[in-house]
């Protein structure tokens, strides 16, 4: 008897000192983690990705992107809508499009301000000239 008594205050014992499980992250934080883990949408000129863009290609044509918040982007020449698609802003300097066309794959353009002009340079080592158009 003297054993089970001596073996269960020993449990006890060893019962009471196990350390305390660590407290649960707080779920109130996981948002604000989830928020700076997310990409940013900014452009070149450091203004958001979304807006509406005058582009002058290298061959001198003027073309006009309206870029969606949804992720979807529509450009128009002499009023007219000539293509459409989704974008993505992979970085600050690469602007990725795909058209909204059979087969279409992703194409990347290279971005940057320089000397206060912000260019646009595709795959093909073409350069366009980018406007924001404000309001």
């Amino acid at each position: 008897m003297k054993k089970i008594c001596a073996i269960a205050a020993l449990l006890a014992v060893a019962a009471c000192s196990n350390p305390a499980p660590a407290p649960e992250a707080d779920a109130s934080a996981a948002p604000e983690q989830a928020v700076a883990a997310a990409p940013e949408n900014i452009a070149a000129d450091g203004k958001p990705s979304v807006g509406k863009f005058k582009v002058t290609t290298a061959k001198g044509e003027v073309l006009f992107d309206d870029v969606k918040a949804d992720g979807t982007y529509e450009t128009t020449k002499d009023g007219k809508v000539v293509e459409t698609g989704k974008w993505e802003q992979k970085s600050r300097s690469q602007y990725c499009y795909t058209k909204d066309a059979k087969d279409a794959k992703q194409e990347c353009s290279e971005e940057k301000v320089e000397n206060g002009v912000y260019t646009s340079k595709n795959a093909k080592g073409e350069t366009a000239t980018i406007e924001r158009v404000e309001g």
